[in-house]
């Protein structure tokens, strides 16, 4: 008797994307569907027939900001995840050490951006230096914080292992204590894809742009705000919401690729 045929199964990302991608529908459907019934005015909340419309008219324009934007983000949260890690692991040195700096770095993340932000355009000037500048301070606590708590979370039974061995600092530190701490600094980063975004659109609210004539997603969004162009600032907002997507998509893949062979929280749920 034959056995009855198996379809192959859906690859993971298709499986885990389905219901997000099933409510956002239906969340849009709706909302059109309000819209039109309420006849809300388009000033205040326009149907998602009108924002395609804007997206499918001025895609150019949205691109050009996208990419600026994206560009002041991604430098952002590039500077943020390899200074974060360098600090993580000077932290790791000694409890001394942590004790002595690991308040300045809860300071950095507690003091408002809106603050500072005059003091940073005094320094640095107004265009992408002084938006990427933004970026990375509000991304660098995550991955402290997170690479910080990974290195010193080293299982106690390995670090006897490697003093029996007479190993130095250094070595514990980039042979064990490191790679140890991966899946933390990888969470650190996931934290940063989105907050280099948040910061580059509040640097653009106030840094401006350095791009004649053009600016980036926070900049036009003030711009449009300004203008009462509500459709084409909600697409504003969805490419910007895109981009915090994709930035996290990006860390979420290289975890995967770094941890699938031996971390538990990247391997594939087992079937029951």
């Amino acid at each position: 008797m034959k056995s009855p045929r198996r379809w192959p199964r859906p690859p993971e990302l298709m499986k885990s994307m389905y219901l997000p991608v099933l409510v956002s529908v239906l969340f849009v459907i709706l909302w059109e569907i309000l819209v039109v019934l309420l006849k809300v005015p388009n000033y205040l909340v326009p149907s998602p027939y009108e924002i395609a419309g804007v997206i499918r008219d001025r895609w150019h324009e949205l691109f050009a900001s996208f990419l600026i934007t994206g560009g002041e983000a991604l430098g952002g949260f590039i500077l943020s995840s390899f200074v974060g890690l360098l600090i993580g692991m000077f932290f790791s040195l000694s409890s001394m050490v942590r004790r002595c700096f690991y308040p300045y770095i809860v300071l950095v993340q507690t003091v408002p951006i809106i603050a500072v932000s005059p003091l940073i355009l005094l320094w640095l000037g107004n265009g992408s230096r002084s938006i990427l500048f933004i970026s990375f301070i509000i991304s660098l606590p995550a991955v402290v914080a997170n690479t910080t708590q990974g290195l010193i979370s080293v299982d106690p039974n390995l670090q006897n292992v490697f003093r029996m061995g007479n190993a130095s600092t250094l070595q514990t530190l980039f042979k064990l204590r490191l790679p140890s701490s991966l899946p933390n600094f990888f969470v650190g980063m996931k934290i940063a894809a989105g907050a280099s975004v948040v910061g580059a659109l509040v640097g653009e609210t106030y840094a401006g742009t350095s791009v004649v004539g053009q600016g980036g997603l926070g900049y036009s969004s003030v711009y449009a705000l300004n203008q009462l162009d509500t459709p084409y600032l909600f697409a504003l907002v969805m490419a910007s919401s895109i981009m915090g997507v994709v930035f996290f998509l990006m860390v979420a893949i290289a975890a995967k690729a770094t941890l699938k062979n031996w971390h538990e929280s990247v391997q594939p749920d087992t079937p029951e």
